[in-house]
């Protein structure tokens, strides 16, 4: 019989050392690598999607009052306010750009059909609201003031209206204190 040779089937690990060797390489280095991994790619901070929402800024601004209370100096405003002073400090945010369908100020073409109507009407209009304007009457001026913002700005645009007097209301209301709090 012929003898056939034989095949070796020995692996590569030959001694309990290197089977140690061979097992850590092949499980705990792998894994060992995926934690390295995900560490890397934790490690940059990055702002996800409402990450913001436990911010100060955003706490504040949840829990921000509904409403607020505007305390005014009544005594301020010594005088009566002139025409100019009330279409500056109301009128101008509608009627310098003519937002709305507002009559633009100085312009005579827009103010031609209502200073027609009159002073009157003006003022009703002014004082009730009209239109996209709502009514000025009862605000941060009195309705005599609001006339003489309607005469303004109607002699802006063309007419000839005179403005209601200023009323010393102010001037008379400090001499009434002052005579009360010298009467005995």
């Amino acid at each position: 019989m012929s003898q056939e040779p034989h095949a070796s089937h020995e692996g590569p690990i030959k001694t309990p050392k290197q089977l140690v060797v061979a097992v850590v390489l092949a499980f705990v280095l792998p894994i060992l690598i995926i934690v390295l991994l995900v560490s890397y790619v934790n490690s940059a901070s990055k702002a996800s999607a409402g990450s913001t929402a436990l911010s100060p800024e955003a706490t504040a601004q949840r829990i921000m009052p509904v409403a607020a209370v505007q305390i005014k100096v009544a005594a301020a405003n010594a005088g009566a306010a002139t025409g100019e002073e009330v279409f500056k400090g109301q009128c101008a945010a509608c009627h310098e750009a003519g937002t709305l369908g507002a009559p633009k100020f100085g312009d005579a073409a827009a103010w031609t059909a209502r200073i027609s109507q009159g002073v009157e009407a003006l003022y009703h209009a002014a004082l009730k609201g009209k239109n996209a304007m709502p009514p000025q009457g009862g605000g941060d001026f009195n309705d005599d003031e609001i006339k003489r913002a309607v005469v303004y700005m109607a002699n802006a645009g063309g007419a000839k209206f005179t403005a209601p007097p200023v009323v010393a209301a102010a001037a008379s209301g400090a001499d009434a204190a002052a005579s009360a709090a010298s009467a005995p």
